[in-house]
């Protein structure tokens, strides 16, 4: 699994759906860059029972990240068209109608590739034909974007297990927090705890709140 903290976010133009349901060509990352944070996270399909909840659940926080400036993006391998027909069937049977933030069709893999979070991978069998080894979908990885386009935090779960929300929302806050400050947030940080600063002899000392 590659670590793409501290590089620059792998860029793609793909079809997205964006506003619930419009489709648009040509979606890119690119177009928030010096203007806004993103959380940009894959999931493995739609008409699943796992993805639902964390779809929504972004959707249900989107103001929080929509207040902190953070732009929300998810990504799948299935088709425009499919995300569409996700995006305008009702909750109650199964879809996500009313999810307003962009969805990446990654239907050639290969934005999830370029993250590495492809659940398996191509390989050529002894007649030289191509198979597909593991499952062709993409691992719940999440990414924070800074404004210049660098990945600050990644975290990859395993295709059964949801990711939380609120951690997300956490993530970003000690982020954001420490480009204002310049401190460094300890374990379980939250908003309006204390900070540490690294002094030159090595020993972080704790710091008032903010």
């Amino acid at each position: 699994m590659a670590v793409l903290v501290g590089k620059k976010a792998p860029l793609f133009e793909a079809t997205a759906v964006i506003n619930g349901g419009e489709i648009v060509e040509k979606f890119s990352l690119e177009q928030f860059i010096g203007k806004k944070h993103v959380i940009f996270f894959f999931y493995p399909l739609d008409f699943t029972f796992v993805c639902p909840t964390e779809i929504i659940a972004f959707q249900d926080k989107i103001e929080e990240f929509e207040k902190r400036n953070v732009a929300v993006v998810g990504c799948s391998v299935d088709s425009a068209f499919s995300h569409w027909a996700w995006l305008n069937t009702e909750r109650n049977q199964g879809g996500i109608k009313g999810v307003k933030y962009p969805i990446v069709s990654d239907l050639s893999k290969t934005i999830s590739e370029n993250y590495d979070v492809l659940a398996g991978s191509y390989e050529y069998n002894e007649d030289g034909e191509a198979e597909f080894n593991g499952e062709p979908v993409a691992y719940r990885g999440l990414f924070l974007i800074d404004k210049q386009g660098v990945v600050r935090h990644q975290v990859v779960n395993d295709l059964p297990l949801g990711r939380s929300i609120t951690e997300a929302l956490r993530i970003v806050d000690a982020w954001q927090f420490h480009e204002e400050f310049g401190e460094v947030c300890p374990a379980n940080w939250e908003p309006g705890q204390d900070a540490l600063e690294a002094t030159s002899d090595g020993i972080a000392k704790y710091l008032s709140t903010h």
